[in-house]
C-alpha cells in the first residue's frame, strides 16, 4: 500500500540515488488535476490559478483519505530563509505524513532555491512536498530538478487560450460529472464565459445541477445567454448595421469580459476605413475594386449595401468620432469606455440619416 511504502522509505536515512538510478527516475509523471495523488514531489507549473486549485483540492481530499491527521505547513518562497525547509520536512517520531505546500516559487529566494536543490535529489517519503511555480525564468533550476526528482508529479497549471481547449475542458467536465451536453452547448458556453476558466468551471456545475438530461445550447442561453464575449469585429458589425442597442451591449460586455478597448476600436476604424476606400472607388466593378483596394470582393460588395444607408458627412463624423475614442482608450485623458460608447452611438445613429 501507498501509505506504508511511504513510511518505510522516511526511516531509511536521505542519500543521494545512485547515477543510474537518478537517470532513470528523471521526469515527472504528468497527471491531471483530478487524478492528483501524494507523492513526495508534486510540481503545480504554470500561471492558470483554477486548475492548480483543483490540482490542491484533489490533493487534500485524498491525502485526508489515508491519513486524517497529516500535518500541513503552507509558506510563501518569497519570504524563505535558510534551513527552513529542513525543519518542515523532517521526519516525525512517528513517521507521520505531512505535506508542504510552497506558493510562489516563480519569486523565491536564493536561499529557498539553494536549500530545495539540495533536497530534491532525495526527497523523504512520508513528505508530499508542493512547488507551486506560476511561470517566468526566475527559479527555473527548480523546475528542472522537480521534474528529476524520484517520483516526482507534475499537474500542468498552463492557461487554455484556444477556444477548442476550452470546449474541451467543457466536455470534460461534463462527463466527469456523468452528464452529456451537446457540443455546440459547450462552444456556447465558452462563448459566454470562455476568459474566466473558474467562472467556466462554476457554469458547468450549476448546469449540471440545475438541468435534467443532455445539456443543450437553449439551456447555456437560458442561464448565460447575455453573458456573452464580444469581439471588437462584433461590436463594429452591429454599429455599422445601424442596432444601436446591441452594440453598446457588446460594448459593455468587451469591458466586462476583458477586451482591451483598443482592439474593439481597431475593429471600428478598421470598417470604417473599408467603408470610405469603397466609396471613394466610384462605381467599377467589384472584382475591379477589389483587387486594387487588396480587399476581398464580398466585403467590396458588403460595404456597398451598407453605403447605400450612409450619407458621406455622417460617415464622415463617424471616422472623427472613432479618432477620439482612440486618443481616450490610449491615455487621452477621457474616460475610455465613455468615449467609446459615443463612437458606436455615432456610427449607429449615422446610418439613414
Amino acid at each position: 500500500m501507498p501509505a506504508k511504502t511511504a513510511r518505510s522509505s522516511a526511516k531509511t536515512p536521505a542519500k543521494a540515488p545512485a547515477k543510474g538510478a537518478a537517470k532513470a527516475a528523471a521526469g515527472a509523471r504528468t497527471v491531471s488535476a483530478h487524478d492528483l495523488e501524494p507523492a513526495p514531489v508534486v510540481l503545480l507549473a504554470g500561471s492558470e490559478d483554477h486548475l492548480a486549485d483543483r490540482a490542491s483540492t484533489a490533493l487534500l481530499t485524498r491525502m485526508r483519505e489515508l491519513d486524517p491527521a497529516f500535518e500541513r505547513t503552507d509558506v510563501a518562497a518569497a519570504g524563505y530563509q535558510k534551513g527552513q525547509l529542513a525543519t518542515w520536512t523532517s521526519p516525525s517520531l512517528f513517521d507521520e505524513r505531512s505535506l508542504v505546500v510552497v506558493d510562489g516559487v516563480d519569486a523565491a529566494t536564493e536561499a529557498f532555491v539553494e536549500d530545495v536543490l539540495e533536497y530534491l535529489p532525495a526527497p523523504l517519503g512520508s513528505v508530499v512536498l508542493v512547488l507551486r511555480h506560476r511561470g517566468g525564468p526566475r527559479a527555473k533550476k527548480v523546475l528542472d530538478a522537480a521534474r528529476a526528482a524520484p517520483g516526482a508529479v507534475e499537474v500542468s497549471c498552463q492557461p487554455l487560450k484556444r477556444d477548442q481547449d476550452k470546449v474541451d475542458f467543457v466536455l470534460s467536465d461534463v462527463r466527469r460529472a456523468r452528464r452529456r451536453i451537446d457540443v455546440e452547448a459547450a462552444r456556447a458556453l465558452v462563448a459566454a464565459l470562455g476568459s474566466d476558466l473558474g467562472e467556466l468551471a462554476a457554469a458547468v456545475d450549476q448546469l449540471v445541477g440545475d438541468t435534467d438530461g443532455t445539456i443543450g445550447e437553449a439551456d447555456v442561453h437560458r442561464y448565460h445567454g447575455g453573458r456573452r464575449e464580444a469581439t471588437g469585429f462584433e461590436v463594429a458589425d452591429a454599429a455599422v448595421e445601424g442596432r444601436t442597442g446591441q452594440a453598446l451591449v457588446l460594448v459593455r460586455h468587451a469591458f466586462a469580459t476583458g477586451v482591451p478597448p483598443v482592439l474593439v476600436v481597431a475593429a471600428l476604424a478598421s470598417r470604417l476605413r473599408q467603408l470610405a476606400k469603397v466609396a471613394a472607388a466610384g462605381r467599377s466593378r467589384s472584382a475591379d475594386v477589389a483587387r486594387e483596394l487588396g480587399m476581398a470582393p464580398w466585403l467590396v460588395d458588403r460595404a456597398r449595401r451598407e453605403l447605400q444607408h450612409l450619407d458621406p458627412e455622417p460617415l464622415a463624423e463617424a471616422i472623427l468620432a472613432v479618432a477620439a475614442a482612440d486618443h481616450a482608450v490610449k491615455g487621452g485623458g477621457q474616460d475610455a469606455q465613455h468615449a467609446l460608447e459615443r463612437a458606436v452611438r455615432v456610427i449607429a445613429e449615422a446610418r439613414d440619416r
